[in-house]
């Protein structure tokens, strides 16, 4: 003999059995994370970017490789007349053009994280973060982190050919090490504007066009390859103004204790601090409304 269950009516709008249980929603929102735990997940991400990088070794070429093909190639096709058009020589114009390529090594690298970002979307990587209980932040932070350790290779390579083909610090290793800590602060600061140029186009080539639409004017509209001083006048007031100059000027200032060091630095240091203050939390709001 069976007997029937009879379940009691609930009067309306009374609480349910699961009531008590929230429902799980993909994309918590950041103020309910702690901070450990931020820190765990931006752990996990930067760990998943370097095996990433370990699985895939070409994705380190151009921090491998450029360096070094543009260092041979300006030293030894445009380091002679350069270095003799500044009254020098191919030595001398080796210590002008290696700090000044500091900067340049970290805003190429920079370009990269803003294809990168637009390629996970593209591929739907994003799509399984979006899933996931882990703050929006934390994506852009550990992609950030993965990318400085990039920039720093590439320096370090740079450096490395510097010395081999000539340069010489003079003794200043602790300006040098100044120098590339300066370089990364800047180069961290550009990730952030590259990754909205990322987020803002539709595909990789796209963010690739515009990336190299701003590099070019900076790059060679600055002190890295050569002095402003004998510039058109309103190509040398952009130059002055020019953040790249800044880099180049206080790299040469710190590792060869040659000319201003103050006013480069300084200026180096607002130039970072203000571009991550303007696009780090506007980059983080259009990753969250696009996730």
């Amino acid at each position: 003999m069976s007997t029937a269950t009879v379940k009691t009516p609930r009067p309306a709008g009374s609480p349910g059995p699961d009531a008590g249980t929230p429902p799980v929603k993909p994309g918590v929102d950041e103020g309910r994370i702690g901070l450990r735990a931020n820190l765990r997940h931006i752990g996990a991400l930067v760990r998943r970017n370097a095996l990433q990088i370990k699985q895939d070794p070409e994705s380190m070429m151009d921090a491998l490789l450029m360096p070094i093909v543009f260092t041979l190639l300006f030293v030894y096709v445009f380091g002679g007349a350069i270095g003799g058009g500044k009254g020098g020589s191919r030595d001398d114009y080796v210590q002008y053009l290696v700090p000044g390529m500091m900067g340049m090594m970290s805003m190429s690298i920079a370009m990269a994280v803003g294809t990168g970002i637009n390629e996970d979307f593209r591929k739907g990587v994003m799509d399984r973060f979006r899933s996931m209980p882990i703050a929006r932040s934390s994506v852009l932070i550990a992609k950030s982190l993965v990318e400085v350790g990039r920039m720093l290779v590439a320096i370090i390579v740079l450096l490395t050919v510097g010395i081999l083909v000539g340069f010489d610090v003079n003794g200043h290793w602790l300006g040098m090490l100044g120098a590339i800590g300066l370089t990364a602060l800047f180069g961290s600061a550009l990730l952030w504007v590259f990754i909205i140029v990322g987020l803002t186009m539709r595909t990789a080539q796209a963010v690739q066009g515009i990336s190299f639409l701003v590099l070019m004017p900076l790059q060679f509209g600055s002190s890295v390859f050569v002095p402003t001083g004998t510039m058109p006048g309103w190509l040398k007031a952009f130059t002055d103004v020019n953040p790249l100059t800044h880099v180049a000027d206080s790299a040469r200032g710190l590792m060869l204790g040659q000319g201003e060091v103050g006013s480069p630095v300084m200026w180096t240091v607002i130039w970072s601090v203000g571009l991550t203050l303007a696009t780090a939390p506007f980059a983080i709001a259009m990753f969250r409304k696009k996730t």
